[in-house]
Formats: structure tokens, sequence, C-alpha cells
């Protein structure tokens, strides 16, 4: 079992940034793959960064990005604090959306891109990037 937390949300301008953190309760925690999903008004939700977790492979951990935020987002995670961040720079009005922290227990060498392999989920922070 996982509860997760995210933070960090807010309102920002064009080409700012901002820092988004998934907190995580249970020992388990350090064994999942952690996704970050958003959804925009009207639109569906898409993972738009992931990792996996060091703690359970032996070729340590490896990430995903989505096109539209490779160069501009980073995951990384602490393994001590439980926490998986996401830091997000040169926003773009089109980040706007709810981003959700999700946890797939099972997928352990690649980053999954289907939504319904992430057994738990946050309740999402709003990022609004104002042009």
């Amino acid at each position: 079992q996982a509860h997760l937390v995210e933070s960090g949300g807010g309102l920002v301008q064009a080409g700012g940034s901002l820092r988004l953190s998934c907190a995580a309760s249970g020992r388990t925690f350090k064994t999942y793959t952690i996704g970050w999903f958003r959804q925009a008004p009207g639109k569906e939700r898409v993972l738009v960064a992931g990792i996996t977790s060091s703690a359970s492979t032996s070729s340590g951990s490896t990430t995903y990005y989505a096109d539209a935020v490779k160069g501009r987002f980073s995951i990384s995670r602490d393994y001590a604090k439980n926490t998986v961040s996401l830091q997000m720079d040169s926003l773009e009005p089109e980040d706007t959306a709810v981003y959700y922290c999700a946890a797939d227990r099972y997928s352990h060498n690649s980053v999954s891109r289907t939504e319904r392999d992430y057994a738990f989920w946050g309740r999402g922070t709003q990022v609004t990037v104002s042009a």
C-alpha cells in the first residue's frame, strides 16, 4: 500500500519554474515505479515523467519523459525521505494542468505509460502557467 500526497503547485509566469513533490507513506514505496501524470481541462490524463526504483533492480533506476517536456522537466527521487520530485523549468502555458503522482508496483525495468498499471494515486496539485 502507498498513500501519495503532491505539493508544490501554483501560479507561475511563462518561462518560470516550479518544483513538485510527491510524498509517500508505506515502506514498499521505495520499490515502486513513480509516474507524474497531468490532465489539462478537456484532455486526457497523460504521463509526463516517470522513474523506476534502483531498489528493485540491479541496474539502477531509469527515467522517462514525454516529448513535450524533454529538456525542461527533471524527475528525481529521495529514498531516505520517500519522495519523488519533478523539477519543471521553462514552463509554458501549455503545461497548465492538474499534476498527479502515481505508483506502479510491478513495472521495475521501465516506466509504464499505461495509466491502469498505476495502483496508487495522489489527489493532484494545480499548475497554472500564465502567458
